[in-house]
């Protein structure tokens, strides 16, 4: 009778469709795509869950700024996110979205059970609601309000520096505090929540001064699932999307078998931001059930900039495809996995980006693959020596076979822990380690004598090995390395072996290395590519907010926005953008740019717009295009590029001299809509 595998069950937060994903806001999955790879790596049956979170006010207005259906909406970025975990070879086995029918009506059961057994009850909700974090909070919480003329609070900024509005509604409630004391016996008796120091927040800051009913439904919107005994109520954000963890398993349908084989989660990763919902609510909503509670949440911290929290409104936004697109996914994943420590924030820095790649993959991994290829086809003809009682052990090969077996199983032990960039650490200490191996041992001197050749053979075989181990432990973290590392050391069989049986010293025999090494990560110049990603993080251009800006040409109080700032939208949805008639008043180019001019324009708003744009080369008569008529996209949100505020963008189309602009009949009226 054969044993019965062991199952592990991991999900991501379902992430909020409102805008494009930035490497902060995927960090989650790939946390949770690593370990999946790991725990399928080691023999168990794994089920890995990751989606959107697809109702609520803010959909709801963000697709009425759209002119959108909301399903419409969500469709479309739905699809987005899919293809971005495509892009990041996400290995998860289910995507769920909480417009998905079977969702829909779990949520509904669920909510009935708890009112029927006294859970929630219907009361009324006062107080302050951010639309943007989908979160109540208590006028001492704001971090500054906003009074009218006799001193009344109309209004103020969250702790996450959203602008809340006054809600009052009748709402329907659950009894947090009911259950307080049952989740500290929780806390204490289990590892629940990691890292440590989170569950002391939460206890400090949520438990200890004392739960309040939390409201689970709302009736100011309509785009979300209706509370079936009461219509006019939608069931409240974080009822519904924590539900998911569940719905997606079978509970609350006909068929719980999937419930009954992966619940209770082994691991649930999310961003420290959203903790106090699944380390207080969650736990909470599973006890009134009935269900187990998950076995651990890791709440991870954030991936920041040097001037804070990644935001587009800063111009910090770094994209994962940016990254990958240029220098591959393993590089992009093993950063960003590499350089956050468990719980904490990590900044990001072109500069540690380009010397994280240049240095352990490039230097060490990838010479190091590079090297044992060269040596083992210049000393045995390409042939890895494998015939142990043949070799001749050289002074320092026991110690160093200690180290390897010592980091192996510290790898394994952070990687159990979660600590991504501790289990790293452990691998890459493996290929500087072997490094110094070869500077140790002079491969090059002992090819000098036939009866160093056993000791030859005892250090090819060290190289070949080190770096067998070395793959398997990166497969994980990496797609494609580690396969170009078994191809390259002629042992691409090992692709289809596990990390549960990984011993060190069983190198296959009758391997033979290819001729010739091929680079696996291409050694970057540091100052071109710091350079570029930090022109992609400020949109395309090179901006600096301490340029003197040449008002010269105009004044400046011209160029403030004149347009219905409601309108506008994300540059990801240029699809949406309205195109119109522009007339150019006034061009200048921009000082400290060789490409950029300075538009001002009149496009029938109130006043006068100013929009940059990058065709300076192309047109450096540019005087010629004052009283032309261009086309623009008139309700993009605004930018700023090299200490401007650029208020649109002019089209433009490529020809083999340069980009030139889309000129329009003069007869036509500033203003006009083209479509």
């Amino acid at each position: 009778m054969t044993k019965e595998q062991e199952t592990f069950y991991i999900t991501t937060p379902i992430y909020y469709p409102s805008g494009k994903l930035h490497i902060g806001n995927t960090y989650s999955t790939l946390v949770a795509d690593a370990s999946a790879r790991y725990q399928r790596l080691m023999g168990k049956d794994v089920y890995f869950l990751t989606g959107t979170d697809e109702h609520g006010q803010k959909i709801e207005q963000k697709a009425e700024e759209l002119n959108m259906d909301p399903q419409a909406y969500v469709d479309e970025m739905a699809e987005i996110i899919k293809s971005l975990w495509k892009t990041l070879e996400i290995s998860n086995d289910g995507f769920i979205r909480t417009t998905d029918d079977y969702h829909k009506k779990a949520v509904q059961v669920t909510f009935e059970k708890l009112l029927e057994q006294g859970d929630i009850y219907l009361g009324e909700y006062e107080g302050w609601y951010s639309v943007s974090d989908e979160e109540y909070f208590t006028e001492t919480q704001l971090t500054e309000v906003y009074k009218d003329a006799d001193g009344n609070v109309i209004g103020g900024i969250a702790p996450t520096g959203n602008e809340v509005e006054l809600v009052k509604e009748e709402s329907y409630f659950f009894k947090l505090s009911n259950y307080s004391d049952r989740l500290l016996d929780y806390y204490n008796s289990h590892d629940f929540i990691v890292p440590e120091f989170r569950k002391t927040e939460m206890i400090n800051n949520f438990i200890k001064p004392g739960l309040e009913d939390l409201a689970v439904s709302r009736t100011s919107f309509s785009w979300g699932i209706q509370v079936p005994s009461n219509p006019k109520h939608v069931v409240y954000v974080w009822l519904d999307a924590l539900m998911n963890y569940v719905t997606h398993l079978g509970y609350g349908t006909d068929d719980t078998t999937m419930l009954e084989k992966y619940w209770p989660a082994n691991v649930q990763v999310i961003g420290k931001d959203i903790s106090r919902f699944h380390t207080i609510y969650w736990p909470i909503f599973l006890m009134a059930l009935g269900l187990p509670i998950p076995k651990t949440i890791y709440a991870h911290g954030w991936i920041v900039m040097k001037d804070g929290k990644m935001s587009k409104s800063k111009g910090n936004v770094i994209y994962p495809e940016t990254l990958i697109d240029r220098y591959g996914l393993d590089a992009t994943r093993f950063y960003l996995l590499r350089e956050m420590s468990k719980g904490n924030d990590t900044v990001f820095t072109p500069e540690d980006f380009v010397n994280r790649v240049n240095f352990e993959l490039a230097n060490d991994l990838g010479n190091l693959l590079n090297r044992t290829i060269a040596m083992m086809n210049k000393y045995f003809d390409g042939n890895v020596p494998t015939d142990k009682a043949a070799f001749v052990a050289n002074a320092v090969d026991a110690e160093y076979e200690a180290t390897i077996s010592e980091e192996l199983a510290a790898y394994f032990q952070a990687m159990e822990d979660i600590s991504f960039d501790i289990s790293l650490d452990h691998a890459m200490k493996i290929v500087s380690r072997t490094n110094k191996y070869i500077d140790e041992t002079e491969p090059w001197v002992l090819a000098k004598d036939e009866a160093d050749k056993p000791k030859l053979a005892s250090v090819m075989y060290h190289l070949a090995e080190s770096l067998r181990v070395v793959a398997h432990i990166l497969r994980p973290f990496l797609t494609n390395a580690p396969k170009e590392i078994f191809d390259q050391l002629g042992i691409s069989q090992e692709i289809d072996h596990g990390l549960d049986s990984l011993v060190y010293g069983e190198f296959p025999v009758n391997a033979t290395v290819i001729k010739k090494g091929v680079p696996i990560f291409p050694r970057l110049d540091v100052e071109e590519e710091i350079a570029y990603i930090k022109e992609q993080m400020t949109g395309g251009a090179n901006s600096s907010e301490n340029l003197t800006v040449d008002d010269e040409n105009w004044d400046p109080s011209e160029t403030e926005l004149t347009f219905d700032e409601t309108e506008a939208i994300e540059f990801d949805q240029f699809i949406q953008t309205e195109l119109k008639v522009a007339e150019v008043i006034d061009v200048a180019p921009v000082k400290g740019s060789n490409k950029l001019l300075r538009f001002r324009l009149d496009a029938g708003d109130k006043g006068h717009r100013q929009i940059l744009s990058g065709i300076a080369k192309s047109y450096p008569d540019y005087e010629t295009l004052i009283g032309k008529k261009i086309t623009i996209a008139s309700n993009l949100k605004p930018r700023k590029m090299m200490g401007y505020l650029s208020q649109g963008m002019i089209l433009s189309t490529e020809t083999p001299d340069g980009l030139r602009l889309l000129f329009v009949d003069e007869a036509s009226e500033n203003g006009t809509f083209i479509g």
